[in-house]
């Protein structure tokens, strides 16, 4: 380790940027917030003001790739833009922390690893939780055999999105299944340790409202020889999160265990035929906490576990839902194996910023009204 802190550009300036990683940074003691990119004159002045960094428009992003200013980019627009500015950033050899998903299909999302290996700068996909201690702890008691053979998981994610947010009317790779089936989808993949062989999905558009796509879609997954899982995520709900799953020494049922903030620890139970036992974790900063590990894998040359391999994993998921919701045909994938899974020394725990209100953030739609 050294003294040296990781100058972070910000490319993306909406929520998810003004919200939780412009202010989580600060927790990162190995990083910094050295610039913004973004299209919009307004954000460019106001946040660069507020956080005292310099902001530069996408068509400057190539200088500012050439340049030794930078070490590393957060990249958060939207999905389908993703390549846009993740392979110049990747082929100049920068290391790049990459929103979920991670693209808008397989195709994009193999161009993003192969500019990785081109450049060769890191490559880290924004999975925060694995560095959040309570999931990492889920995982290593499920890999240890705790919880037995895993037989069947369920979960539900859902929130009233608002329609007037550009994100409602952007098609399937801008709705539910993308943005928060994600979540459920890497939970089981880990927690099961197992990639699924088949993918069958329903959805509807809920009377009322003006979505370009299904708002609400449960999926089911079937794993070869035994195992199932399944996940319903809506974006016309009142908010839910919660995981159970079920395996032959114990099951386990955890909620708040997606969401991020101040208030929220993520908390699961246990139950075995000796009881129930409840395993708490207070809030932690979970942006700060992924920019913390991403920093450290870059001053020690370390490669990220959440790498290219684990956000393909799920891209090949997420396109499988897509073409099961149009065909209404389970389909089938090879069966795969990834190379990593979230080790618990990966956990970073610390104390959690306030977070702008929706009215205090710059030039956004809200996501929930």
């Amino acid at each position: 380790m050294t003294d040296r802190k990781i100058r972070f550009a910000v490319v993306g300036g909406g929520q998810i940027s003004q919200q939780a990683f412009m202010p989580g940074i600060s927790r990162a003691k190995n990083a910094t917030l050295a610039a913004l990119v973004t299209g919009d004159p307004v954000k460019a002045d106001r946040l660069a003001a507020q956080y005292n960094i310099p902001a530069y428009h996408y068509d400057d992003l190539p200088r500012l790739i050439a340049s030794d200013e930078i070490d590393a980019f957060y990249l958060a627009t939207p999905n389908a833009l993703h390549p846009k500015h993740a392979i110049p950033i990747l082929e100049g050899g920068k290391n790049l922390l990459l929103e979920k998903a991670m693209a808008g299909s397989m195709k994009d999302a193999e161009a993003i690893i192969a500019a990785q290996k081109k450049g060769g700068g890191k490559l880290m996909i924004a999975y925060r939780l694995h560095c959040e201690p309570g999931t990492l702890e889920m995982i290593d008691r499920s890999r240890k055999g705790e919880f037995g053979d895993i037989l069947f998981f369920s979960a539900s994610f859902g929130q009233n999105f608002a329609e007037a947010n550009h994100r409602g009317h952007s098609g399937y790779w801008s709705g539910p299944v993308p943005d928060l089936g994600t979540y459920p989808l890497n939970a089981l993949r880990n927690l099961m340790g197992r990639e699924p062989v088949g993918v069958s999905a329903h959805g509807f558009r809920t009377p009322g409202r003006g979505f370009s796509f299904d708002d609400t879609v449960a999926v089911t997954l079937r794993f070869e020889g035994h195992g199932l899982a399944s996940f319903t995520v809506s974006y016309t709900c009142a908010p839910v999160e919660e995981i159970r799953l079920a395996g032959t020494r114990a099951s386990v049922r955890a909620s708040p265990c997606f969401m991020f903030g101040p208030d929220t620890g993520i908390s699961y139970t246990v139950t075995t035929e000796e009881g129930t036992r409840t395993f708490s974790h207070k809030p932690t900063e979970q942006f700060g906490g992924e920019i913390g590990y991403f920093s450290d894998c870059i001053l020690n040359n370390t490669n990220p576990e959440p790498d290219g391999e684990e956000g393909l994993m799920d891209m090949r998921v997420l396109e499988a839902i897509e073409r099961a919701l149009a065909t209404g045909q389970e389909q089938i994938l090879p069966p795969a194996a990834r190379r990593k899974r979230p080790e618990l020394s990966q956990a970073r725990d610390f104390p959690p910023v306030k977070e702008p209100a929706p009215d205090e953030m710059i030039s956004i739609v809200p996501q929930s009204p």
